[in-house]
């Protein structure tokens, strides 16, 4: 069963990945890196302090942070378990991806896609009731992880497990929020 699922995860990838050109790489180079996300991280934060109020605010802001971490090591953790190599290092798929950029960590499972994930889910449910298309909010989170497949870093099962768990992380920050900081 496991051994039938990644086949698939890699068909998958091999799918995915060559939907790309190197026309594009430049775009999703520059998609992949955090840094260049700041003006919509700086807008969001905007609106966010603007209904939260500033007290409320900062909490969110340290909230965040600890998400972030708490998502990132466990990213970390299961990917020093699994020891999943990454797409561009994988043998089998030599030759059938298009590699853009490659790493020497491991694969599974997308800390980009479970940060991505998380943080958008507790922002979303923070500010789905004071913004009418808050749920443009998890466009992110897709053409963010969707780079790393681009760029042959990851397999679309790593980007929906780090989904699966950016979401349970997020939920979980938000009812957290709410019952310490908002006391609702």
């Amino acid at each position: 069963m496991i051994d039938q699922l990644i086949a698939w995860d890699q068909s998958l990838m091999i799918f995915l990945n060559n939907l790309g050109s190197s026309t594009y790489d430049g775009l999703w180079l520059f998609i992949t890196k955090q840094l260049h996300w700041a003006p919509y991280f700086a807008v969001i934060l905007f609106l966010a302090y603007k209904k939260l109020g500033k007290t409320n605010f900062l909490y969110l802001l340290l909230c965040t942070a600890l998400l972030l971490v708490v998502t990132d090591q466990s990213a970390n953790l299961f990917k020093n378990y699994f020891m999943r190599l990454r797409p561009c290092n994988e043998p089998a798929l030599q030759g059938l991806i298009r590699v853009v950029k490659c790493s020497d960590t491991y694969s599974f499972y997308s800390g980009h896609a479970t940060n991505s994930m998380a943080t958008t889910v507790l922002v979303f449910a923070l500010l789905r009731s004071y913004y009418k298309y808050a749920a443009l909010l998890f466009l992110f989170p897709l053409i963010f992880a969707y780079s790393r497949i681009y760029l042959g870093l990851h397999y679309p099962g790593d980007i929906l497990t780090g989904y699966l768990f950016g979401a349970l992380y997020g939920y979980g920050a938000y009812r957290l929020f709410r019952k310490f900081v908002l006391k609702q």
